[in-house]
């Protein structure tokens, strides 16, 4: 019986034109790969991006909600998880998610504060909403929603609940944990 090999095989019109012939020059194996010489965007570029993807009412209010949740949880490791239904940025004390007490979740028409272990927490004025075993929320109309008496009061309850405290004089770091490679529109349709 004769040997099969892909050299004995003859190139097809189909091969001539989609596969090329092995050459050394095309195919470097054991080599290692080029080195990029782009620099690699910073978290804080990446975030921007990810940001920028959003109509500018959103993406504003995003930024805004943003910088004062950096200024009242100074020290907080930010996760940042570009996912197929939404941009989330978890704030907790390590790079561990399941630390993370508070998120800020952009969707294509509004912004979300999360409260991560918010089912447990007492909500006299019933602003938080869900109905889910862990987690609540707070859809956010501009930033001052951050700064109403009865949201500062369930973050302060919610960071006295929480495990591993944050740290104010640590430095906060921000992670980009996840890019989904498919994701929903960003803008409103």
């Amino acid at each position: 019986m004769a040997e099969f090999s892909p050299k004995s095989r003859p190139r097809t019109d189909f091969h001539a034109r989609h596969i090329p012939e092995c050459s050394s020059e095309l195919y470097t194996l054991g080599m290692p790969a080029p080195k990029s010489t782009k620099k690699d965007p910073s978290p804080q570029a990446q975030l921007d991006a990810f940001l920028d993807k959003y109509s500018p009412a959103v993406a504003t209010l995003a930024r805004a909600c943003l910088a004062k949740m950096r200024a009242r949880l100074p020290g907080a490791v930010q996760l940042v998880y570009d996912n197929y239904n939404a941009l989330v940025i978890g704030f907790g004390p390590s790079e561990r998610a399941g630390e993370a007490v508070f998120s800020i979740a952009l969707y294509p028409r509004w912004v979300t504060l999360f409260f991560l272990q918010g089912a447990g927490l007492p909500d006299p004025k019933r602003v938080l909403k869900g109905g889910g075993k862990v987690v609540r929320h707070i859809v956010l109309a501009s930033a001052a929603d951050l700064d109403q008496p009865a949201v500062q009061a369930l973050m302060a309850t919610a960071l006295k609940r929480a495990g591993p405290g944050l740290n104010p004089g640590a430095p906060g770091r921000l992670v980009i944990r996840s890019i989904s490679a498919k994701q929903r529109p960003r803008r409103p349709a």
